[in-house]
This record gives C-alpha cells, structure tokens and sequence, in this order.
C-alpha cells in the first residue's frame, strides 16, 4: 500500500492486495488476496505510428460493506475516478476499467470484463464470464447472464443474454 491511500474501519485486505496512491476504501470492505486495485487504466493515443500514453489522474472510491475477490483489477480513473458503490459484491478475477461506476448493491460474477467509462446501476446481477461495452450505461435492477456481451446501452430493467450455446459439430 502506498502513501495518501485511506482504508476505513474494519476492512481487511489479505496477503499480496495492491493499493495505489490515493485509492480510498470504505469501511467493513473485504478485498481478497492478489487484487489490484488504483493501476493507471489503458490509456494511451496513436501519435503517428507510435503510443504514447495518458496519464491517469483520478483515483478509486469504494464505498463501505464492499467484498473484492481475488487476483480483481480495479483501474484509477483517467480524469474522472472509477466508483464502486456501497454492497457490491465481485468475484474473483474480473476486469474493471478506467471510469467504471458500479451502483449500490451490484454483484459481479468471476471473470467479467467492463470496458472503461462504463456506469452500471444499482441492484443489478452481472453473469460470470460476460463482457460489457464501455461509454455506455445500464439501468437499475438489470441481471446480465453468464458469458453475455454487452454491446449497447440497456434502458429498461430485466434479465439479458446473448450468445450462442456451443453447439455439436
């Protein structure tokens, strides 16, 4: 953990988390082993040819009774801060980009990647292994099943899926 990080009262973090300057937790926060959570997010713009990177000046803000399971990567804000709301849960392994917000009371199933900018509301299920689209939004009360790719925003509550099934040859 680095300086100018606040973690609140009675957040646990287990062996081998990482917390980036600045990074504030809120308290009764469980963040398990191997998580990253403040790394500069994928920022960077093609200058004739050559990448040349962004510098990421916002931070994360977790909110409190928030658990984070392990070997998640929670990126700083490019501008902005990523947000995760009070009650989230997120399961093992997940990518969360750069501006992500997540609202209150959201769970996050193992493997999901959130492309960054992303805002996602309160009180929605999000399957394991699904993929969201960033620059977008989705809406209270939403519950994305397993391996769904969210390509476009969603407005109206309810269950989503896409995908094909694997199928026999």
């Amino acid at each position: 953990m680095v300086k100018k990080a606040h973690i609140g009262d009675n957040s646990r973090l287990w062996a081998n988390v990482s917390i980036y300057h600045e990074v504030i937790i809120g308290k009764d926060c469980l963040v398990q082993s191997g998580t990253v959570i403040g790394s500069d997010g994928f920022g960077y713009a093609n200058e004739r040819g050559n990448w040349i990177k962004i510098p990421q000046l916002g931070s994360v803000i977790i909110g409190d009774r928030v658990e984070i399971g392990a070997c998640t990567t929670i990126d700083r804000g490019a501008l902005d801060n990523t947000v995760i709301g009070n009650g989230v849960i997120i399961d093992n392994q997940c990518q969360i980009a750069h501006n992500v917000i997540i609202g209150d009371n959201t769970a996050v199933a193992g493997g999901v990647i959130m492309a960054g900018s992303l805002k996602i509301g309160r009180y929605c299920m999000i399957g394991g292994a699904s993929v969201i689209n960033g620059h977008m939004e989705i809406c209270d009360k939403v519950t994305v099943t397993g391996m769904g790719m969210v390509m476009r925003p969603i407005t109206e509550p309810g269950v989503y899926s896409s995908g094909i099934p694997l199928q026999p040859k």
